[in-house]
């Protein structure tokens, strides 16, 4: 088992993108993205109302980071700073081999690769560093553009449960 320290915030990079620490300053695109109906169209939860609220939401992933309940990415554009979407592991078992990811990005931004892009960093980055053995995902029957990523991704889909959500798992081993 690895104990899993964020401390030192682990900042990811790719050939475009760069994953980063959520911060106050975020909360203009936190707002846009967590009040957008088609960003929440799959989604079960209550839109942002109000900047207070994406303010309240930043402070609740500092605490979780720091309880170490989960690690979230803010992601960026290389050379820019401005967040364009978010990514996370959460939900870690107790040996810290098995956790769920979720992400969600602006729509000017969907369709793109960067939501691939971003997945394939952060499934390496749990095997590599966290030591996850497998990731689970969750997405509504109806969300194809989720459904392909994360087939694309090399996770597989495991179950239908109620109200059309679709298990799917990756598997280091596979």
């Amino acid at each position: 088992m690895r104990d899993i320290n964020f401390t030192l915030f682990p900042v990811l990079k790719t050939e475009r993108l760069t994953l980063r620490q959520l911060i106050n300053s975020d909360a203009d695109e936190i707002f846009a993205l967590r009040s957008d109906d088609k960003v929440n169209k799959y989604l079960d939860r209550k839109p942002s109302k109000s900047i207070d609220d994406a303010k309240t939401f930043i402070q609740t992933i500092k605490e979780n980071i720091q309880r170490k309940n989960s690690i979230y990415w803010a992601i960026t554009l290389s050379g820019t700073d401005k967040l364009i979407g978010t990514i996370c592991l959460f939900d870690f078992s107790d040996h810290n081999s098995k956790a769920e990811i979720g992400y969600e990005l602006l729509p000017d931004f969907q369709g793109k690769g960067i939501m691939l892009e971003a997945t394939l960093k952060v499934i390496a980055f749990g095997i590599q560093y966290i030591g996850l053995s497998s990731i689970e995902a969750y997405t509504h029957s109806e969300n194809q553009s989720s459904t392909w990523l994360l087939e694309k991704t090399n996770f597989k889909k495991n179950s239908v449960d109620k109200g059309n959500l679709m298990m799917f798992k990756f598997t280091s081993k596979d």
